[in-house]
């Protein structure tokens, strides 16, 4: 689910970006330490929407890099368990199938794919027994997501595809 939050950063700055452009480059800074990281609590950071605040600076002693609390609006993405996701497959193997939700990593079992779909190693992928149903590599499908693993800076989650209208997306 994407949320738009308010999020708090510091940006710690090299004295040898001081002068005119200062807020400009804490800004940039912001951008790039910030977009597509991910943090355990709000998920991954998509974009950053606003800027609402830069701080006053706080010199580090003994370094003389200055510390900016920044106060900002990003748009975060953050699954959860029941949730349905559409995602693409980037890998199908006996064990079952790795896709990707964006920036989040899935994993479905082979238990968690409708009995009637079986490995063919020569596709590389899952079929049915009318063979006109295929999963694999770079198709689009819909799963439901039945657990996260939440690390300090990624999430993981496990899928399924047993339940109404999951599967292969035409």
């Amino acid at each position: 689910m994407f949320y738009h939050m308010c999020l708090e950063h510091r940006i710690l700055l090299h004295p040898q970006y001081f002068g005119p452009r200062l807020m400009d480059i804490v800004k940039k800074k912001l951008f790039t330490e910030v977009e597509g990281s991910c943090t355990g609590e709000y998920g991954f950071v998509i974009a950053v929407t606003t800027i609402d605040h830069i701080g006053n600076g706080v010199i580090d002693q003994g370094q003389g890099s200055v510390n900016f609390p920044v106060k900002y609006k990003a748009i975060v993405f953050r699954p959860f368990k029941g949730e349905v996701v559409d995602a693409i497959v980037r890998e199908a193997n006996k064990v079952g199938v790795f896709c990707e939700v964006g920036p989040l990593t899935c994993f479905i079992s082979r238990h968690s794919i409708p009995a009637d779909m079986v490995f063919n190693p020569d596709m590389e992928g899952y079929q049915n027994q009318d063979e006109n149903v295929v999963i694999k590599k770079d198709n689009e499908i819909r799963l439901k997501i039945i657990g996260t693993r939440v690390d300090a800076n990624d999430i993981f989650a496990v899928g399924s595809l047993m339940d109404d209208f999951l599967g292969l997306i035409s």
